[in-house]
């Protein structure tokens, strides 16, 4: 579970390398995101000469968390780390590629 003030690894090579999230996109009142939420984040890290630059507000897609996810058939997946993608308006990511695993439902 994600919640404002996490920190988050960014799993692209779009040039950011670590993130904050600082708002949950969806319902006004929700506390905690999970794999699939879009949130709003700022760069804390970033690689040099790339498009996106330290303290630069963006918003990004969950994909990894380390709260465990439990299904119907009674199967559990967890993940080693919190990770995100990082996205545009029309929500296409700026990256080229991903790195990692991926939560397909």
């Amino acid at each position: 579970m994600i919640q404002p003030q996490t920190y988050l690894n960014v799993a692209d090579n779009s040039g950011a390398q670590k993130i904050i999230c600082i708002r949950i996109i969806g319902a006004s009142n929700r506390h905690y995101a999970h794999i699939g939420v879009v949130i709003v984040a700022v760069i804390k890290e970033a690689v040099p000469n790339t498009p996106l630059e330290i303290s630069e507000v963006i918003r990004a897609v969950i994909i990894c968390t380390c709260k465990e996810i439990k299904h119907n058939n009674e199967t559990i997946i967890q993940y080693e780390d919190n990770a995100t993608i990082v996205i545009d308006q029309e929500r296409n990511p700026k990256g080229t590629r991903v790195f990692g695993v991926i939560h397909w439902n």
